[in-house]
């Protein structure tokens, strides 16, 4: 799964991807229209989706590609819930597809944008495992 190019820009909402890369910010794509924009560093934050961790009650995190790979080899035995859902909704899923996650420190906010974000990719044909086509090549 390749999510070196989508990052999330604090004060926008959704997700982009990475166009160009300038001194003072970043071109960006909007996924869903595809149109262009300048972002400023002075104004905005930058996230890259392949830097993001979730907290495990070990001391480590996952990596967010991790837990957007056992969503999708969970998707039709057990959907993602709303985001829109109870706490305790989000905390059973969570719990299901990533068992040993640190309930004090992940928030039911940051479980909302996992969710949210994996749908959003998920529904534009983004999350592809690429692990499943090198496996099968050797």
């Amino acid at each position: 799964m390749n999510l070196d190019n989508f990052i999330a820009v604090s004060g926008l909402p959704g997700l982009f991807k990475m166009a160009a890369n300038r001194g003072n910010g970043l071109i960006i794509e909007d996924l869903s229209t595809g149109k262009k924009r300048f972002a400023s560093a002075r104004k905005h934050q930058f996230t890259p989706l392949e830097s993001i961790g979730i907290y495990t009650d070990d001391g480590d995190t996952t990596e967010l590609k991790i837990v957007f790979r056992n969503m999708l080899d969970q998707l039709e035995d057990h959907p993602p819930v709303k985001a829109s859902a109870s706490p305790a909704e989000l905390n059973n899923y969570f719990s299901e597809i990533l068992p040993n996650y640190d309930r004090d420190r992940v928030l039911i906010g940051d479980i909302k944008k996992v969710i949210k974000w994996f749908n959003y990719l998920n529904n534009k044909g983004l999350l592809i495992t690429n692990e499943t086509t090198t496996d099968e090549e050797e």
